[in-house]
């Protein structure tokens, strides 16, 4: 058993940015924002859980806020 329980999938802010179609820089600002949570590594980079990423991907669809139309 681990220490941390049961580990939870990291990704990186290109991969969060590639789930939504936007700038890697754009997934910074939400986390600076608190729009989403990151864990920073021990060298300092950004990493997203993928629960989250995904809970926010799914009501991002089901309620586009930002629609072009």
């Amino acid at each position: 058993m681990s220490i941390h329980g049961e580990s939870e999938v990291l990704l990186t802010p290109a991969e969060v940015a590639s789930l939504f179609r936007v700038d890697p820089k754009t997934v910074t600002r939400w986390a600076k924002a608190g729009k989403l949570s990151s864990i920073r590594t021990l060298g300092g980079h950004r990493r997203y859980k993928e629960s989250e990423v995904r809970a926010l991907l799914g009501a991002a669809s089901e309620n586009p806020e930002d629609s072009d139309a």
